[in-house]
């Protein structure tokens, strides 16, 4: 057999591109944050990670372009090389003042955040401990440790409990969940699972992605329960709340300085762009200094959720800004999407693997700076649409 047979043989994304109902890729010629341009087409953004609206923020925009004029565009090298500006170790400092641990380490990513530390930390005999419906990128620092994996079903905290309890109390166990769940908008129960590694001496690592200027004042999952002391590592990236493209541990000194010299995403990879640093730092700045940004995001967010109840979208257990349209059929999702889209709303349908098969949905999710008045024209699109669809 050809390696790459699979390759001439997987043809379901041509024939939705010829069909015209491909929903991915999709190549947009502006970014406004609240808004996006499609071939001279605006559409209001209700897909987009951007939570505190900060991509076109002046003062992030300009502190990007200063670090450029100051550093270049690139470190052209490794942390270990050099790689290392000052302006790395100044947001490591900052990163890990603001989520309240003591030393915080940038890598490259938030996918090499959680490559490098789950592999770096469990090696052949400890374990590996996950949500099922963790992102790919734990489950994938998983399969590169040499530890052996464990997981339990999505929130069942009885379900670790049992499964804890059974593991070798002389071995290492790693729990890793996602703080604030990207699909279903849904957060973790931290306090019991804090709880519980305590009982069964476990380490508990929570990715923040979605929740660092979201949750807990901005400060995430961790602060919004007030067990920042009692989670061991938080890893968020920058993609999101904070404008740019990167990603960050924290924890304590000791684990941090570990990590440093055994993630293997981190030794072996170039360091984040000056550019993309400044960027973060100036986005952490705004977070810090003006609350009311995460306010703003909460207000809408809650506006938004009563609005697709009232209509009777089923939204699932959300809490946050990422809203799910429940659907739970891949062609009526596609259609629905397809339907938004040419309406004037750009949202993601969510199909298999992302979810489980009969569980597919739209991901919708909302920023700080969307208006009332936009926010106001989507529900009465979804309104429209989902009458159509037969959803509502």
């Amino acid at each position: 057999m050809d390696l790459f047979d699979k390759c001439y043989n997987f043809t379901e994304a041509k024939e939705a591109i010829a069909a015209g109902i491909y929903p991915y890729f999709i190549p947009l010629t502006g970014n406004e944050g609240t808004v996006a341009n499609f071939r001279g087409r605006r559409l209001i953004m209700c897909g987009s990670n951007n939570y505190l609206g900060l991509t076109t923020d002046p003062r992030v925009r300009q502190a990007a372009i200063e670090a450029i004029q100051t550093y270049g565009t690139s470190c052209t090298g490794s942390r270990f090389l050099n790689g290392t500006l000052e302006m790395h170790e100044q947001l490591e400092r900052e990163l890990a003042a603001y989520v309240g641990k003591e030393a915080a380490l940038v890598f490259s990513t938030g996918m090499q955040v959680n490559l490098g530390v789950i592999s770096a930390l469990t090696g052949r005999g400890d374990y590996v401990i996950l949500d099922k419906e963790d992102h790919a990128s734990i489950v994938d620092g998983a399969k590169l440790s040499y530890g052996e994996t464990r997981r339990f079903a999505h929130q069942d905290m009885a379900e670790l409990g049992r499964l804890l309890e059974k593991l070798p109390a002389d071995k290492g166990k790693l729990v890793v969940v996602d703080g604030l769940y990207s699909m279903e908008g849904d957060i973790a129960p931290l306090p019991e699972m804090t709880a519980l590694c305590k009982k069964h001496g476990a380490r508990l690592m929570v990715d923040d992605a979605h929740a660092i200027g979201v949750l807990g004042g901005g400060r995430g999952t961790a602060a919004e329960f007030g067990v920042t002391d009692q989670v061991d590592l938080i890893m968020s990236t920058f993609s999101k709340s904070f404008a740019s493209l990167g990603g960050f541990v924290a924890g304590d000194e000791p684990i941090i300085h570990y990590i440093k010299h055994h993630a293997r995403s981190l030794i072996f990879s170039a360091s984040i762009p000056p550019s993309n640093a400044a960027a973060a730092l100036a986005a952490l700045h705004i977070m810090r200094d003006e609350p009311e940004r995460v306010q703003r995001l909460k207000e809408n967010a809650d506006y938004m959720r009563q609005g697709y109840r009232q209509l009777g979208f089923d939204i699932g257990n959300s809490t946050t800004p990422v809203i799910p349209i429940i659907i739970g059929d891949l062609m009526r999702t596609i259609m629905t999407w397809k339907m938004l889209f040419e309406a004037g709303v750009f949202v993601n349908p969510v199909l298999s693997p992302g979810v489980q098969p009969g569980r597919e949905l739209l991901r919708t999710s909302y920023m700080a700076t969307h208006t009332r008045e936009q926010l106001d024209t989507v529900l009465s699109i979804f309104e429209k649409v989902g009458k159509q669809m037969g959803l509502i």
